[in-house]
């Protein structure tokens, strides 16, 4: 069976006109040992993964920033450009007054200059605040879908991501005249 360092995992073409990988490593269970979550993450690049997917609710952008940055020092990889990188817009920032700070502390947190990917990653909005879980229902808040959207576009226009999407909605959802 060949690894697949040795096979070329497909691509999508975003409508941004960037390309995808379409297999990524998910970085959601990583924050809870950060420094075998930055090995895993290094052997990940080794055996060939390119995309990898991480939140700010999950607290492993700073590790993943981290794995990168090193694979880049060992030679696994020539630099950051060569990882496609998502993370996405938390439920608490989900205002648009709160869409430009959210992403550039993803990126601090990342250590980058660039996402490749934002998304919005969950069609509900909270009351600005701390990540909590679970969710309570008193802090959900409308969603101003158009005021968001039109935000995330704006970090796209300014560079500090490539491309623009959403997680977790469905059809319905994005159907909606809002």
């Amino acid at each position: 069976m060949a690894s697949q360092a040795s096979t070329k995992v497909p691509l999508k073409t975003l409508s941004s006109g960037h390309d995808m990988p379409i297999v990524a490593f998910g970085t959601f269970e990583l924050s809870l040992d950060q420094e075998n979550a930055k090995a895993a993450i290094i052997e990940a690049i080794k055996i060939g993964y390119r995309h990898f997917d991480t939140a700010c609710q999950y607290g492993s952008e700073a590790t993943l920033g981290e794995a990168i940055a090193e694979a880049v020092q060992l030679g696994l990889i020539g630099s950051r450009a060569d990882v496609f990188v998502t993370t996405k817009l938390w439920c608490t920032d989900n205002h648009p007054d709160r869409v430009l700070p959210a992403i550039k502390t993803s990126l601090r947190n990342l250590k980058m200059d660039y996402l490749d990917l934002y998304l919005i990653h969950w069609p509900i909005s909270m009351k600005p605040g701390p990540i909590s879980f679970p969710l309570k229902r008193e802090e959900v808040m409308p969603l101003d879908l158009k005021g968001v959207w039109k935000a995330m576009e704006e970090c796209q226009k300014l560079g500090l991501t490539k491309s623009i999407g959403v997680s977790n909605f469905t059809t319905k959802k994005l159907d909606r005249k809002n």
